[in-house]
């Protein structure tokens, strides 16, 4: 290619030309060269010119060639993709519900309402599927990473031949950010032994700030800067939501005060509104009293707003109400007074989540951005969360350790709930309403009540419409699409080498300009823990084959019991037409399996054994069957996916330290936190070891002596009783081969410690197991040399019972997260 032909690329937006060092006229490789002033950009990265080797001596003499560096479309927009957590279609006030959140209906009104946009019914899925324009299964995210299995489609491990789009943008010359949760990534990845591949920094993002797993603790989360494990700022009324926003907003500042005409792509995936509901206290008290009417009463004011609002169809009815949900007004007092708390807390997460994004919306305002910035603000990855039970929970793990919160229990907590002493979520009552008008909730893939979200698209310079609707159906794999064709750029054939799987979902820009445009999404399977449906052409068709407070599939898969609506006349889906219309329903059920079969859904897997246990699963597993880890200090951050178990079993923990003059203090190594875990610590000197059951009592073996300053051996062993799972039994402490303390352990957890919290050596990150030390200043004040942990292998009926309660467990797991 000629220098003429170069300088025309740069000119046209495609390649930044400045001084480079040959004398030869440039040649690009045949791939990139398309047509003159063009750039191939379906092969990325876009390989650089292969000038020949100079030949002159003096540079003096010598012409330099034009220097390559890909640049972004000339006019292409930024991007801001905002996906809340958990939310429904009918929570947020820009869809008619009662949580008031002004932003996204600023941007609602400024730009388009999609009132047919649809998710996956789960979060980890959604995401994968968000991020890369494919189809979930495509993504091998059947569920998520902590149940993945050896089939395709659900190994949990995002193939390369997937690339997300934020790569695609990065090469295509964005600036790229991801901020808050990401649940993408494999859980036995999350480690510094990798791999890191599926980590957000390589995974297109130049910049990553957040956490790794389903949800964390607002108040004290672990979180990563990059690759990188970081400490939680220490200041009074921290949380997280504020957090990632400063963060987030002061990234944007700095990029675009050094390249402002750089696009950048920046995801903004908050925690809020998944469990823990974790919220300043002003924030709750905003909606006192507003939903003491109860939730029935909330299912019918939220239809009559969406109905005026335009976003709902008038003369649509309530879709019946789960079986399962009792009438609001049978609940007894004490029921309905902590109930209706439950929402005002859920609430108050959602407005103040919305508040801060606001400020992120003001601050690209401040700079002169936001008329060229495509945001896309995605109200929840799937319906309202249903997985704290009929009740709510107080301590979310008691429902993943089978132990069941009554509402006298979590009443003698009441003013706990939403602060940093609680870790709660809310009754399901809650989540079907603020699904309205539908009839199901989160994990329901086979119905829009699990995967109808409502979208919010604004683009000043682009989007001259204000304040309207558009009714086509869409799905997430939509996203990715819409924003390579606002950006100019075309679908990638190759990302790093590897030939990619095609985009499945559709651009969204046909539909900026013509709220009548026909759809171009003509097809839609979805499918979650085996609830599974295809939508084609308005007709949609499903099975409920699990609900998420039914312990098991209401039927074989082949005995399913299947649903048909006619959408275009049943926005609600109130009217099964599966009786009446027994051909159509064939052929959706055929359609289906069709779908299926293209893009990896099949086997349907509803086990439950299998998934929890990674052997059978086929999923890695860190520590496999090794009984044994020594770890040394400062290692920390590991998750129950990577550390040994120690649940169930008797084991042995040996430290080998060092304590100064006038006696150690601090952690030796702790497990979980305040919300369940165990810790073995020095306070003035003395060795102790807490073991947290659930937050709801604490087991102390201690000794009354300090140890002596110097180098020692401390070992702390436990004695289970057996018998079955979450026995007690008996701790003893040792230093130096010389028992110290005894004492019983009466109550133990089965399955799960904590859904965010760590194990780590010397300190206990996050929040503590006991308070008999502060949370972020516990490091211990001598010298850790190493801590060998010991298990012992579990008795067979043990072991038999823990794997079935562990698939229970995990299933509850899978479903919150």
């Amino acid at each position: 290619m000629k220098l003429t032909t170069w300088l025309a690329a740069a000119a046209a937006g495609a390649l930044l030309v400045t001084a480079g060092c040959s004398t030869a006229k440039p040649e690009a490789p045949a791939q990139t060269a398309t047509a003159p002033g063009t750039v191939d950009r379906t092969v990325l990265p876009i390989p650089e010119p292969d000038y020949p080797h100079e030949t002159e001596l003096d540079a003096r003499k010598a012409t330099p060639p034009p220097r390559f560096e890909v640049k972004a479309p000339a006019g292409a927009p930024n991007v801001l993709i905002v996906l809340i957590d958990d939310m429904g279609f009918g929570m947020s006030s820009a869809f008619g519900g009662p949580i008031h959140m002004p932003t996204v209906e600023r941007l609602a009104n400024d730009g388009l309402r999609y009132n047919q946009f649809h998710t996956t019914a789960l979060c980890a899925p959604t995401r994968t599927a968000l991020l890369s324009g494919r189809n979930h299964h495509m993504n091998n995210m059947s569920s998520v990473t902590e149940t993945a299995t050896a089939f395709p489609g659900a190994t949990g491990q995002r193939p390369d031949n997937v690339a997300p789009l934020a790569e695609m943008l990065r090469l295509n010359g964005y600036s790229t950010s991801f901020f808050g949760k990401n649940h993408e990534t494999a859980a036995w990845e999350i480690s510094p032994s990798g791999p890191t591949n599926r980590w957000p920094n390589r995974s297109g993002f130049d910049e990553f700030y957040g956490f790794m797993g389903g949800e964390t603790n607002q108040w004290a989360p672990f979180l990563y800067h990059n690759q990188s494990p970081v400490e939680v700022p220490k200041r009074p009324n921290y949380n997280f939501m504020t957090d990632m926003t400063d963060k987030a907003i002061a990234w944007m500042q700095f990029q675009k005060a050094l390249t402002p005409d750089r696009p950048f792509f920046m995801y903004f995936a908050p925690g809020a509104t998944h469990a823990p509901h974790h919220v300043p206290k002003e924030w709750i008290a905003k909606y006192k009293g507003k939903f003491d009417a109860g939730w029935d009463a909330m299912r019918e004011e939220v239809l009559a707003r969406q109905i005026k609002l335009g976003v709902v169809p008038a003369g649509t009815k309530l879709a019946p109400k789960p079986e399962a949900i009792r009438d609001w007004a049978t609940l007894s007092a004490d029921e309905k007074r902590l109930f209706a708390h439950q929402m005002e807390i859920f609430a108050g997460f959602g407005e103040y989540a919305d508040t801060e994004i606001g400020r992120l919306i003001d601050a690209v305002r401040d700079t002169g951005q936001l008329d060229n910035t495509l945001v896309f603000y995605i109200v929840g990855d799937n319906g309202t969360s249903a997985e704290g039970g009929m009740n709510g929970v107080f301590n979310e793990m008691t429902y993943f350790n089978g132990v069941q919160e009554t509402v006298a229990d979590i009443l003698k907590r009441y003013d706990e709930l939403g602060g940093p002493m609680s870790y709660p979520h809310m009754a399901a009552g809650w989540a079907v309403a603020g699904d309205t008008p539908f009839m199901w909730t989160k994990q329901v893939a086979s119905n829009f009540g699990g995967t109808r979200n409502g979208l919010v698209v604004s683009w000043p310079k682009r989007v001259t419409a204000k304040g309207e609707v558009r009714s086509q159906f869409h799905h997430v794999i939509d996203v990715a699409p819409t924003v390579l064709d606002a950006a100019g750029l075309p679908e990638p054939k190759s990302v790093n080498g590897v030939v990619q799987a095609p985009i499945e979902g559709v651009s969204m820009v046909y539909s900026f300009d013509d709220a009548k445009a026909e759809s171009r999404h003509k097809t839609q399977y979805f499918e979650i823990f085996g609830n599974r449906a295809v939508y084609a052409d308005g007709w949609f068709a499903g099975t409920v084959h699990r609900v998420p407070w039914e312990p098991k599939p209401r039927a074989e898969l082949l005995n399913d019991k299947w649903e048909l609506y006619d959408t275009r006349n049943d926005f609600s889906l109130a009217n099964d037409l599966s009786a009446a219309n027994p051909v159509k329903l064939k052929e959706m059920q055929d359609l289906f399996m069709k779908e299926a079969v293209k893009y990896r859904v099949l086997p349907i897997d509803d086990r439950t054994l299998e998934r929890a246990n990674a052997k059978l699963a086929g999923r890695p597993d860190v520590m496999g069957d090794r009984t044994s880890l020594t770890l040394h200090e400062g290692m920390k951050g590991m998750s129950e996916n990577v550390f040994i178990n120690v649940k169930n079993r008797s084991l042995t923990i040996t430290a080998n330290v060092e304590s100064p003059a006038g006696g150690a203090n601090g952690v030796i190594i702790a497990q979980g936190g305040r919300f369940g875990g165990w810790s073995l610590y020095f306070k003035n000197g003395r060795p102790i070891y807490d073991y947290n059951f659930l937050g709801l009592q604490h087991f102390t073996v201690a000794s009354t002596q300090p140890v002596p300053a110097g180098k020692a051996m401390v070992r702390f062993e436990f004695a289970y009783d057996g018998g079955g799972l979450a026995k007690g039994g008996l701790g003893t402490l040792y230093v130096n081969d010389k028992k110290v303390a005894e004492g019983r352990i009466e109550r133990t957890e089965a399955m799960i410690f904590s859904g965010d919290e760590t194990a780590d050596v010397g300190e206990d990150d996050a929040t503590p197991v006991t308070e008999d030390y502060k949370a972020y200043d516990n490091k211990f004040t001598g010298k850790i040399f190493k801590v060998t942990i010991d298990v012992k292998e579990m008795g067979a009926g043990v072991k038999a019972e823990a794997e079935k309660a562990s698939a229970e467990a995990a299933k509850k797991l899978e479903a919150a997260k």
